[in-house]
């Protein structure tokens, strides 16, 4: 009976960290600090493969110790240290011209355009539109469709 209790725990334990860690491949992270640097390893002796500013939102391939390998929404891989980034929802312009309305609505005032590239931190989402925010504070509704 023993045998059988210590082989069910065994086995628990291994399930779920098993589990755990496949939790965090896909999960979506951003950086949080001014500024992070992307490396081609999990350390700080690796080469910076690229520099990310704030909200730049990242999706987690694997943790190793206090390192995330991350993709980014051109599928570029690279290293950050958790220390440089968070859980804030964020999302990141994908297309060429990108409008950031005054309202969630395609007819309302453009308050502003950007290219490809910027990351804004997700404020709230109504429908198909979201209320997002950059790092210097320029505020508006851009649609889903033309966001990753």
């Amino acid at each position: 009976m023993k045998i059988k209790f210590l082989l069910f725990n065994v086995v628990f334990v291994f399930l779920f960290l098993f589990l755990c860690g496949a939790a965090q491949a896909g999960q979506r992270i951003s950086v949080s600090a001014t500024e992070a640097n992307i490396r081609s390893g999990a350390g700080n002796n690796f080469d910076v493969l690229w520099k990310s500013e704030k909200y730049f939102p990242l999706s987690v391939i694997k943790k190793v110790g206090d390192w995330y390998q991350v993709k980014d929404f051109q599928g570029d891989e690279g290293w950050v240290h958790q220390s440089l980034v968070g859980n804030t929802p964020s999302v990141i312009t994908a297309k060429d011209k990108n409008s950031l309305r005054s309202e969630p609505k395609p007819d309302a005032k453009v308050l502003f355009s950007v290219g490809p590239g910027i990351p804004f931190k997700v404020i709230k989402r109504n429908g198909k539109w979201i209320l997002v925010e950059h790092a210097d504070g320029d505020k508006g509704w851009i649609h889903e469709s033309t966001v990753w």
